[in-house]
């Protein structure tokens, strides 16, 4: 009976050891469970996170609207127009209000219009569309805070829409200027501008693509390169901002795509970094000198890449070289493939547009072209047209 009962009392002690070994080395129930629950509570509770879409657009709106403008422009003297107006199956035409004639106004009197503007410099220099001002005998700018300025048009570069004008003021508002070439397809922008009279109006989208040319602008040596967005834009935007989220000015916006004359989806912004060149230019000399490359140019496709032999169908062919010219100079050849300026990658006419259209003369670029299988780096000094 003694040895019995020190069995069961050593089986006691031992399990009250064990348990209590346990206890001690093991983690709690609340331990081992509850970082779970608090994970799976944190996924359902937190909202998903999409990287880069912002919250609303607020600061980027407060920075860009006090330094976009309405432009009203008339004609003094009356004009006697045509029973059919020409300008009626003008691009631009959806972009000025309803009393400029042939757009819903009256057939005969003065022509007359409105728009926008972006303040370039604190000093009173304002980027806007040529299209806007080029009938103009008077311009009046209204500002942001509703002053009133009667400005003069400095100078104008057609060949890419751009027109500059100066009103006597200071510390003006002003937009950091993007870089044009780091925007990317599907990053958010904003239009703000005055369409339909609608003044100091914002509205959002996204680029949804870059380097259009629309033939939008007469002339083979237009410069059309466009940032095409989804944002809202409507008559009386044309020479407002198009900004970045961050509020910095990416483009002026020009045209639409439309068969009604408003907004049905897409709209058309030119690139800041090509109206920085040409603006700069018109502010320092009062007109841009434009370089020109000396060549024709065409498309490559699979088609033509399959009649050159050349197995990728992305670049800029060379058809033919004006005599004197900046290419033919520099030893450029017909059937040469130009696929990078200056390091970038040349994948469009819309793309090698730009690219010269923002050099100055003087510059030398070098060229990269696809000749006979073989890449090539070639110097390029560019001379005026």
């Amino acid at each position: 009976m003694q040895k019995i009962l020190s069995l069961v009392a050593a089986g006691a002690v031992g399990g009250v050891l064990a348990l209590s070994f346990y206890t001690f080395f093991a983690p709690s129930a609340a331990t081992v469970h509850q970082p779970a629950v608090e994970k799976v509570q944190q996924k359902v509770n937190q909202a998903p996170s999409y990287g880069g879409v912002p919250a609303n657009f607020r600061e980027a709106a407060s920075r860009s609207m006090p330094a976009v403008v309405h432009i009203s422009a008339r004609e003094i003297q009356e004009t006697t127009y045509q029973e059919e107006d020409p300008l009626s199956d003008s691009p631009f035409r959806f972009f000025f209000g309803d009393d400029f004639p042939g757009f819903g106004g009256a057939p005969f009197g003065p022509k007359m219009g409105t728009g926008s503007g972006v303040i370039y410099t604190d000093d009173g220099y304002i980027v806007t569309n040529n299209h806007v001002v080029e009938f103009a005998d008077e311009v009046e700018v209204t500002l942001y805070d509703n002053r009133k300025f009667m400005a003069t048009v400095v100078g104008t570069y057609p060949k890419s829409d751009l027109a500059v004008l100066k009103i006597e003021a200071a510390e003006l508002p002003t937009l950091e200027l993007a870089d044009s070439d780091n925007a990317q397809i599907g990053d958010w922008v904003l239009a703000v501008g005055n369409p339909l009279n609608l003044t100091s109006t914002v509205t959002a989208g996204i680029i949804s693509a870059k380097g259009r040319d629309i033939n939008i602008i007469e002339g083979r040596d237009a410069i059309e390169s466009f940032i095409q967005t989804d944002a809202a834009v409507n008559p009386g935007n044309s020479g407002g901002a198009l900004v970045d989220e961050k509020g910095r000015l990416l483009g002026i916006n020009t045209a639409i795509s439309t068969n009604t004359g408003f907004f049905q989806g897409y709209s058309f912004a030119i690139p800041v970094n090509v109206m920085k060149k040409i603006v700069d230019d018109i502010i320092e000399t009062g007109s841009f000198q434009r370089a020109y490359l000396g060549v024709g140019i065409a498309q490559l496709d699979n088609d033509y890449a399959m009649e050159l032999g050349v197995n990728f169908n992305q670049g800029v062919v060379i058809v033919n070289l004006e005599d004197g010219g900046s290419a033919q100079y520099a030893g450029l050849l017909p059937q040469d493939i130009i696929v990078a300026v200056d390091g970038r990658q040349i994948a469009t006419v819309p793309q090698l547009q730009e690219v010269i259209g923002r050099a100055r003369v003087g510059d030398e670029i070098v060229i990269t072209v696809n000749r006979d299988g073989e890449e090539r780096d070639i110097p390029v000094y560019l001379k005026a047209g």
